[in-house]
């Protein structure tokens, strides 16, 4: 029998497991592997954005996330200290956002990849990447048992990361990179209701909320990467010092109750060229933006099937494989740069400029005007649409007197 593979996926997450799902839907021999065992948490700032949902409900998903008891968030508020603004951050096909525990919404996403028909393989390590003639070919690894495999694949996926081992074996370029610009530490607290994503903005802080399964409320709170030392000895004091930035929010959170230890991260920004002689990247292992802006499973459910569409219009003949990946490439550029490019000037955690002064005093009590900051946060509009002179001018015009 011929074990050669269609896809070889590597990480079976918020890329992965979606890539794997479609692919085999799609008639594809595919694998998908990960070193975790599912049902497993990670580092993550939870939300799925409206347009992350919509993913959902394509692949038929979004029913069994929302049955976890995971509530739908129709109303995103956006805290600057002198004014607050709030809108619905959907469209009327997928008007909510949620926010689902990791260990919940990627088992699901693992579980459909297997039903769908791909063979997956938990507690598998990946150790080497196999390259023959400048091509990747297929994968070297050990299974939970210790068993040493080597499988071989068309395409190998690395859905793995930042740190994604197919990234680093075939190196790709890298652009548009910044260091990490914010650090941020979160955890879950009781007693702290709302049904609402806010976001707080304050010079040199910023923090978020959301509600979240088990009627819990996830917390996040951040501030400049070059203070990271400074408070890492005391997380939990500088955290509750930002939230005193925020009296009406200080009340509520000290009559909360925090549930779980507090987790940390903070990621470098970049792009890497996302594919080549069989391989591609999908996910964080292909782009990383600052977590601030809380795209990464939604950037991750969209470019996995931007690249499962490419993918399979190569290997089914279709189209040749240069053309296809490259235009998966640039339409990832196309619709995550702008976005990607706002997520580092919020995440510099600098006061708003003054034409951000402006439009913000300006749709302030307009629920238009504010419905459009709200679905230009969640990426329904892009920057590059929003930002546009005419759609400024007409935001101002409809602004309350």
């Amino acid at each position: 029998m011929d074990q050669t593979y269609d896809v070889i996926v590597v990480g079976a997450r918020c890329a992965g497991s979606p890539l794997a799902m479609m692919m085999s839907r799609q008639g594809h021999r595919v694998l998908l592997v990960d070193r975790a065992k599912f049902p497993s948490d990670t580092v993550s700032t939870h939300v799925i954005h409206p347009p992350g949902a919509a993913a959902l409900r394509r692949w038929g998903l979004l029913d069994r996330v929302a049955a976890t008891g995971c509530p739908p968030v129709g109303r995103y508020s956006f805290d600057f200290g002198p004014l607050t603004v709030a809108g619905a951050p959907g469209t009327a096909d997928s008007p909510y956002a949620y926010a689902p525990r990791r260990h919940l919404l990627d088992k699901i996403l693992v579980d459909a990849a297997a039903a769908a028909g791909a063979e997956v393989r938990e507690g598998f390590t990946v150790e080497e990447v196999l390259v023959e003639d400048g091509r990747v070919t297929g994968i070297r690894g050990h299974d939970q048992g210790g068993r040493s495999v080597v499988e071989h694949a068309r395409v190998v996926v690395g859905a793995d990361g930042r740190n994604s081992v197919v990234a680093k074996t075939v190196n790709p370029a890298q652009y548009e990179d910044h260091a990490p610009l914010t650090v941020g530490y979160y955890s879950y607290w009781s007693n702290l209701p709302t049904d609402t994503f806010e976001a707080y903005s304050r010079p040199g802080r910023g923090w978020a909320v959301c509600p979240t399964n088990d009627d819990l409320t996830l917390v996040i709170g951040g501030w400049p990467y070059a203070e990271l030392a400074e408070h890492r000895s005391d997380v939990e004091a500088t955290l509750m010092e930002t939230f005193e930035l925020s009296p009406a929010f200080a009340e509520r959170i000290r009559d909360a109750k925090r549930e779980e230890r507090l987790a940390g991260t903070s990621v470098p920004n970049y792009f890497r060229t996302p594919y080549g002689p069989g391989w591609a990247l999908v996910g964080d292992a292909g782009y990383s933006r600052d977590f601030i802006t809380a795209q990464g499973i939604t950037d991750a459910f969209l470019d996995a099937e931007r690249c499962a569409q490419a993918l399979d219009a190569a290997l089914a003949g279709k189209a040749p494989y240069e053309s296809a990946m490259a235009e998966y490439h640039s339409a990832r550029d196309a619709r995550a740069m702008p976005v990607y490019q706002m997520t580092l000037q919020i995440a510099s955690l600098q006061p708003p400029d003054e034409q951000m002064v402006q439009l913000v005093s300006a749709i302030a009590g307009n629920q238009e005007g504010m419905d459009a900051f709200a679905r230009l946060n969640s990426g329904v509009t892009s920057p590059a649409e929003f930002f546009a002179p005419e759609n400024l001018a007409r935001l101002a015009g409809h602004a309350a007197p």
